[in-house]
């Protein structure tokens, strides 16, 4: 018996997607020429990797193939055993990519980061950053996606005495357009991660209290430090804006999102200040406004922080604006 990153069908014939400890039982839908009532006909593999989450998100689409280790497989093969107490105890590190139109952004910078959280908690294996963005490429061109097409591409390295590389090509996020011109809201939490520039598979408190946000109808959930500072979200980078300065939580203190690190290079080369200092909650309605960045929703301006009522100033209109256009113009690359 395995944990999969397939979907299988169990004796009923109900599909099942088996994702790390937990099982998630997929509804069918009914196929458009089905009759209204009729039985549904059994799911052929085909339309089960097409399967849509009660949410309306594709979750494999039609990517039949990923890697392991630099090896491209039938995503049928995409599995790890139960009996593997590294991936059991969240022993391993992961990244997400975002690609668009055939555009895999910033892959260099994703695959450092990779390493570097695999540095951080102690995860030795043989790759290099060259070896995985070769490996990314390949998939991608056995894909059909580097000259057209969208996805997200999620990267795992499971630690162990044969350390594993998975690279896998899932549904493309897109935010709500609403989000960009009408802004979000996100609570606090206190909390503050374990090994915070690693990004590692043990990820359950942020499950917790994301899922808590999105049951509040908040975007994210903002982490407050034990002394009351503003940390980072739970998927996200946090900042500040007075004018054209930017005031954003210190890098060794955040998980260091690429998209953080991009904002902040398009924001110096307008002419924008970037302070990286830590700054108290009970102080954030001194600033003009604010906002979240992270890898498939890029910048998001935040409306409303627990129950405070923030603006978005045209000068957070004109950033994100910039940083649409180095998006379009930096052909997934930054130097």
């Amino acid at each position: 018996m395995s944990l999969s990153f397939e979907f299988r069908k169990g004796k009923s014939g109900k599909v099942y997607q088996l994702i790390g400890s937990l099982v998630h039982r997929l509804e069918r839908f009914p196929d458009k020429k089905e009759a209204r009532g009729s039985i549904p006909r059994r799911p052929t593999l085909r339309s089960y990797i097409n399967v849509r989450a009660t949410r309306g998100r594709p979750l494999f689409m039609n990517f039949p193939y990923f890697s392991k280790n630099g090896q491209i497989l039938p995503i049928e093969q995409a599995v790890v055993p139960l009996f593997n107490i590294e991936f059991s105890y969240g022993f391993g590190v992961y990244e997400n990519i975002k690609v668009r139109n055939g555009i895999a952004y910033f892959t260099k910078q994703h695959s450092e980061r990779l390493l570097h959280s695999a540095e951080v908690i102690g995860l030795e294996h043989q790759f290099s950053s060259d070896q995985i963005e070769q490996y990314l490429k390949e998939l991608l061109e056995k894909l059909e996606l580097t000259t057209d097409g969208s996805c997200n591409i999620k990267i795992v390295l499971i630690g162990g005495r044969e350390p594993q590389l998975f690279i896998l090509a899932l549904a493309p996020f897109f935010p709500d357009r609403k989000l960009y011109s009408e802004g979000t809201k996100v609570m606090t939490i206190e909390y503050e991660r374990f090994l915070p520039q690693a990004k590692t598979l043990n990820m359950l408190p942020s499950y917790l209290h994301y899922k808590k946000a999105k049951e509040a109808g908040c975007y994210d959930a903002l982490l407050i430090s034990n002394t009351g500072m503003i940390i980072e979200g739970t998927r996200t980078n946090f900042f500040a804006i007075k004018g054209r300065e930017l005031f954003t939580p210190p890098a060794e203190d955040v998980l260091e999102g690429v998209t953080r690190q991009t904002v902040i290079a398009t924001a110096k080369k307008h002419d924008f200040i970037v302070h990286e200092v830590a700054f108290p909650l009970a102080q954030i309605g001194e600033y003009e406004g604010a906002f979240l960045t992270s890898t498939s929703s890029k910048i998001v301006p935040i409306r409303q922080i627990d129950e405070l009522i923030l603006q978005i100033p045209e000068h957070l209109r004109e950033l994100m604006h910039a940083y649409d256009t180095f998006l379009k113009e930096s052909e997934g690359k930054f130097v």
